[in-house]
């Protein structure tokens, strides 16, 4: 039977991956590919770093709407070109609008939390078991975009405003980032709380070590170079992905949609 013109797209299983290892792998080398990327575009030519950032954004969203369920393809694309237009918008704000980095973390904070906010009051669920409509896929991807863009100038505050530099960023965020995975095993912390905390710090944690090993030691880099660190990131992201698509190991159940997950 045919599907109605208004269900066309609409999904037929979870849009997102099962949460496992390989899921943190893979997300903390999309943010660090997205950094250096980003950085590198930027300091050849910023009319080229914004055709990339947004008809690349652009064209993943097409990708990943049009799929019907999970494909770790589309899915990690998408992700790889958050990561890009996160780092833009936040390094654009500092960079051409002069705003401070503790008043960018400010704002894309207020905006991540107005975007979880509206999600579970019209939702009433911010589970990644639960993107099986497409209005929850756009909540999600927004969400996404917000945390993106949050998590570059959280990194930028720490490392530049406070003068912690790059890896003591690096291991500043490697620490926070086991913080909800430890109140989630030891104090009850329900999953979805330690999924979205862990999520957001994923972002700076990426970010720190992409700016350690690419930036110059001038500024507490190790000066490897954006272009390398973008490259090395992008073929291990490549790799993880193919072997993802191919084992299909983060493949969730096909549910049907509830009020709550």
């Amino acid at each position: 039977m045919a599907h109605p013109p208004s269900s066309r797209w609409q999904p037929v299983a979870p849009k997102v991956p099962e949460i496992t290892p390989w899921f943190w792998i893979v997300k903390i080398l999309t943010t660090a590919m997205g950094e250096a990327t980003a950085d590198y575009l930027a300091a050849h030519s910023l009319p080229l770093a914004a055709v990339v950032g947004f008809a690349g954004f652009g064209i993943a969203m097409w990708l990943q709407f049009r799929t019907r369920r999970y494909a770790a393809p589309a899915y990690w694309f998408a992700v790889m070109m958050v990561a890009v237009l996160g780092t833009m918008g936040a390094d654009g704000m500092h960079i051409a609008l002069h705003v401070p980095y503790y008043a960018s973390t400010a704002f894309f904070s207020v905006c991540a939390a107005i975007l979880f906010v509206v999600w579970y009051r019209t939702e009433r669920t911010l589970s990644i078991h639960s993107i099986v409509t497409t209005r929850r896929e756009v909540f999600y991807w927004l969400t996404i975009v917000a945390t993106f863009a949050l998590g570059t100038a959280t990194g930028d505050f720490t490392a530049q405003t406070l003068g912690l530099g790059y890896f003591t960023s690096l291991v500043v965020f490697a620490v926070l980032i086991l913080m909800p995975w430890i109140a989630y095993r030891r104090f009850g912390l329900t999953e979805v709380v330690a999924f979205w905390w862990a999520y957001v710090l994923t972002r700076p944690l990426g970010a720190s070590m992409a700016d350690w090993l690419g930036k110059p030691r001038s500024i507490t880099g190790l000066g490897l170079g954006d272009g390398w660190v973008a490259l090395v990131a992008l073929v291990l992201i490549a790799a993880s992905v193919w072997y993802l698509a191919a084992a299909k190991p983060d493949i969730q159940p096909a549910q049907i949609p509830t009020e709550s997950a």
